[in-house]
């Protein structure tokens, strides 16, 4: 390791940001931070703190970061350049531990991904899990739901009547959401016969999976009235009377 230092450290900081960032911003933090201070004031740049990924992806799948690694961003790194992160992406297991171990200042944008609908029950009903984040600050929100096959029709009703509709009340500035992401894999959306009650006035992108037409319309009745983008990805489409109120600039129908 010496031997690599000194060679690093014959490069120039413009040579070597360029060599690092071919890297997850996670690994680059956890090998410079501590070594030395040219390094160190590297790893500071805004380039590798403002958007982490603490997790890995393998075969499609989502895997928390190994415990050495996270441990040393709990108890080390995190609290050190807490106040420069604007965006983190977390994975279930590890989602809480992180969020609970410093504050995040300056975090806009937020990604909760491998979440079943119990684990999402939990962190949009019961809050206790996001009191260290600023939810007015929040502008972007990601959050992948895995399917549960065996309680399929409870859970989806809780998501499409519970979880989605929190999501309002918590981040009222909320101006990106992408709820479910658009694969067979995860839950969709049903409201049912009767429309939902939540609305925004703030949210501009909305990127969701339902089961049905009616759903889709549901979601375009008015209630975001700023809505600009809109990407959705629709199981079953069968004939109905409602019409869409908004008037959206990109209509994704998938």
């Amino acid at each position: 390791m010496e031997e690599l230092s000194i060679k690093l450290n014959d490069l120039s900081d413009e040579i070597l940001i360029i060599i690092l960032k071919n890297l997850y911003n996670f690994e680059t933090l956890y090998s410079l931070i501590g070594v030395n201070k040219r390094f160190n004031r590297i790893a500071h740049d805004s380039i590798f703190t403002t958007h982490l990924t603490l997790m890995t992806f393998l075969n499609e799948s989502i895997y928390c970061l190994p415990d050495l690694i996270l441990d040393r961003f709990c108890l080390q790194i995190l609290p050190e350049i807490h106040y420069k992160i604007k965006w983190l992406d977390l994975e279930s297991t590890s989602m809480e531990r992180i969020l609970r171990i410093t504050n995040y200042p300056n975090l806009y944008g937020l990604g909760l991904y491998g979440i079943d609908v119990e684990k999402a029950i939990s962190l949009f009903i019961n809050d206790s899990i996001l009191t260290y984040v600023n939810k007015d600050k929040i502008l972007s929100l990601v959050i992948d739901i895995s399917k549960n096959k065996k309680k399929k029709k409870i859970l989806q009703a809780d998501m499409s009547t519970i979880v989605f509709p929190h999501i309002f009340t918590m981040f009222i500035n909320l101006q990106y959401l992408n709820f479910g992401i658009s694969s067979t894999f995860y839950e969709t959306l049903s409201f049912g016969m009767s429309p939902p009650s939540f609305t925004s006035s703030n949210l501009l992108q909305l990127h969701v999976r339902v089961d049905y037409f009616t759903d889709c319309l549901y979601l375009l009745d008015g209630r975001f009235n700023q809505l600009h983008t809109f990407n959705v990805n629709i199981d079953i489409i069968c004939s109905t009377t409602l019409t869409i109120n908004n008037k959206v600039n990109y209509f994704w129908l998938i």
